[in-house]
Order: structure tokens, then C-alpha cells, then sequence
């Protein structure tokens, strides 16, 4: 069982249809006790980086979501700024994240891109082939919507790269921590092979 993390921000519904899609079952929560049950997590996030971490604080899930993760070592994934909060702090508004992995989140550098925010399907490159990466070695293609991405400190972190004037990460992996910058539940047919490796690690 998939806990999607419902603090009223994400795609939850879409995240659970393309789970049940590829033989997952989920359930969406906001109830600390049905987070402890499940065996995996989701984390999904849309919209600011402040008003994202403030909900989930607000909701008290913080707590939950540490023990599980770091005391109990479960599997968790982020989604957009779902990811963006497992960085230390981010650009947007100053705000404060979880700081689960050693890095930062940061606004594009707008004299290097084309236009903001980033909102289209790219291609993601991926550095390794195991965990989420399986399936990939021709590439994939996922739906960006961000006008900031994360700038790592230690680039083993890094597991996949795309390109928007500029490459950057949009993968990570810290031990049972995971993060995409795009939205898988929105990419089709390589959005459904993401979720399978992650319901597979």
C-alpha cells in the first residue's frame, strides 16, 4: 500500500489513477495513523515552495513523515515541490524546507532560459539505470511545470538531468529518499514506468 500524502496541495487523484493503472494500491491520507500502515509514501506538491511547506506543517505531518522515513526507513517520493521540500531551503519567498537531502532549491537563472516558468515535456536524462532509472536507456520524456529546480551540493545525489537553457537536476536519490522535479502522474506512459520502478525498489 501507497500512502499519497493529502495536506490539500497536489495531483492526488491523478497520482492514484495511474497507480491503480500499474497494479499499485494506494490510498490518499491525511491521517497519521493510515501514513504509519502504509509501506510506501508519496509526496506530491503544487504550487510555492512557502505555502506547500506551511500546509504541511499546519496538518502536523511533519512528524510522521520523519519517523517514517528516517526511524522506520520508507520508501518515499516526491513530486514537484513535493521534492523541492526535501531540499534545506529554498529561493522562493526564503522559505525553510525539510532538509532531507543536501541541497537547495533555487530559481532559474532567467538571462540563460527562454521564458518562466518552465512548462512543457523534456527530456530527462538519467545517470543510472537501477532504481527509478530502469526502462530508461533510450531516454524518457516528462511534463515540467517549475520556475525553480534544485542545485545539489554532492552530485551522487543526482540521479537524472534535463535541459532548459541550461541542464539541472531533476532526479535524486538519498537511500530510501526520492525526488522528481516533473510530474509523473501527468506523463503518460513514461510517468507509469516511473511509478513502477518506485512501487518495485
Amino acid at each position: 500500500m501507497v500512502a499519497i500524502v493529502d495536506y490539500g496541495v497536489g495531483n492526488l487523484m491523478a497520482i492514484q489513477n495511474i497507480i491503480k493503472k500499474v497494479g499499485g494500491n494506494s490510498v490518499i491520507a491525511s491521517d497519521p495513523a493510515i501514513i504509519q500502515q502504509a509501506e510506501r509514501i508519496i509526496l506530491p506538491g503544487v504550487g510555492s515552495f512557502g505555502y506547500c511547506m506551511e500546509r504541511l506543517t499546519k496538518q502536523d505531518l511533519i512528524p510522521v513523515l520523519q519517523e517514517e522515513v528516517f526511524g522506520n526507513k520508507k520508501k518515499i517520493l516526491g513530486l514537484c515541490v513535493g521534492a523541492q521540500m526535501m531540499t534545506e531551503e529554498s529561493e522562493e519567498g526564503g522559505s525553510r524546507g525539510l532538509g532531507w537531502v543536501q541541497a537547495k532549491t533555487i530559481k532559474f537563472d532567467e538571462a540563460k532560459v527562454p521564458i518562466l516558468p518552465h512548462m512543457e515535456w523534456t527530456d530527462v536524462r538519467f545517470k543510472n539505470y537501477t532504481s527509478l532509472g530502469r526502462g530508461f536507456e533510450e531516454g524518457g520524456r516528462f511534463y515540467f511545470v517549475h520556475s525553480y529546480h534544485f542545485e545539489f551540493y554532492q552530485a551522487r545525489q543526482v540521479l537524472a538531468t534535463a535541459h532548459f537553457g541550461y541542464d539541472f537536476a531533476c532526479v535524486f536519490q538519498r537511500e530510501n529518499i526520492f525526488g522528481v522535479q516533473f510530474h509523473p502522474e501527468k506523463s503518460h506512459r513514461f510517468g507509469m514506468r516511473l511509478f513502477e520502478n518506485f512501487l518495485s525498489l
